[in-house]
């Protein structure tokens, strides 16, 4: 949305600015947003063959005690600034997880990105691969499959790792040259995405998240997957 956007840019900015000096409840609500952004948790990098942008999801950075609200909202921003990336003709995307060292699971959050899934995205979200398969996923899955229409439930895969890159090496452009470490391959993402430790603050402000970095990146992607569909 765009408030949520304009948020980026109140966290990114300085705090002597007039809007911050002037509402501090919305620099507050702009401060945590960014901190949910700074983890680097969830990013889009790349398209795939078939033009769809892909939503990387790393559970190992979440935080072990989010705030739920702006978690949420982080995630409806990074989605919905993907969504209008997307390369012409394309109308979903993909989510590939790397769900090794998840937190525990924090029923509220879960619940309510799969309320934002459910009202925002149903028809958006292509499919959904996370891998390794572990307890804390099952369970997570168990407790929200109930909840889930029909025709997104089918749209989540939980694999072993070995699996994924099978269906990886399918979906990405370079196939098996386009994996990422984490998943075994050679492609570094901590390089344009590093944990928050590793992270320098984009602006004045808060953000550490290469945010705007991501949207410009993924458009050159939809463009580069637009121009060799007219090859």
């Amino acid at each position: 949305s765009p408030d949520m956007e304009n948020l980026v840019h109140l966290a990114n900015g300085p705090e002597t600015s007039p809007e911050a000096v002037e509402n501090p409840a919305r620099l507050a609500k702009a401060k945590a947003l960014a901190n949910s952004l700074n983890n680097a948790s969830i990013y889009w990098h790349g398209v795939t063959k078939e033009g769809k942008p892909i939503l990387w999801i790393r559970c190992g950075r979440k935080p072990w005690y989010p705030n739920v609200e702006s978690e949420v909202n982080a995630l409806m921003l990074v989605a919905d600034a993907g969504i209008k990336c997307m390369p012409e003709g394309v109308t979903d995307f993909v989510v590939v997880s790397d769900s090794s060292s998840c937190p525990p699971p924090v029923p509220s959050f879960m619940i309510n990105v799969l309320k934002a899934l459910v009202r925002g995205y149903p028809d958006r979200l292509n499919v959904l691969l996370s891998a390794p398969v572990s307890a804390i996923i099952q369970w997570v899955m168990n407790l929200l499959l109930p909840m889930m229409p029909g025709r997104l439930a089918g749209k989540f895969l939980l694999k072993d790792v070995d699996d994924a890159r099978e269906i990886l090496k399918g979906w990405l452009p370079n196939g098996e040259d386009d994996i990422p470490t984490f998943f075994g391959g050679t492609v570094d993402h901590d390089k344009i995405f590093p944990e928050e430790a590793y992270s320098k603050k984009q602006g004045q402000g808060t953000l550490k998240f290469d945010y705007f970095g991501m949207i410009e990146r993924l458009q050159a992607s939809a463009k580069e997957w637009e121009a060799k569909q007219k090859e």
